[in-house]
């Protein structure tokens, strides 16, 4: 990976950070505790619950990308970044350009 790849790599990085600090702000808003003296039937408490569960599980998901990326971000000007954890031939481009977390080849990480 080139000096000027790494760069469009780094910004794109960035901004990805960015757009997921926000879902995830936005999404630790919709895990609210659902509050029992709303005027719900009891249909419609049990499917508020059930969508808090699923926000809890994207937002887990969310923390956990946001984690990645941010660790991506520290790593990038590392010599061995880009390069598969398992058989340190390159990560394609197009797959770090997709997923920057990305530490091994699509061949690896298929396995």
């Amino acid at each position: 990976m080139d000096v000027e790849e790494r760069k469009v790599l780094k910004k794109k990085i960035k901004e990805m950070i960015i757009k997921y600090e926000q879902d995830v702000k936005d999404t630790e808003a919709m895990t609210q505790p659902v509050k029992p003296e709303n005027s719900l039937g009891r249909i419609s408490r049990m499917d508020a619950i059930n969508n808090k569960a699923v926000m809890e599980v994207s937002l887990r998901n969310k923390k956990a990308k946001l984690s990645k990326l941010k660790l991506a971000l520290t790593s990038i000007d590392n010599p061995g970044f880009g390069s598969c954890t398992n058989c340190r031939r390159p990560i394609q481009q197009g797959r770090l350009m997709f997923m920057p977390e990305s530490t091994q080849c699509v061949k690896c990480a298929g396995r």
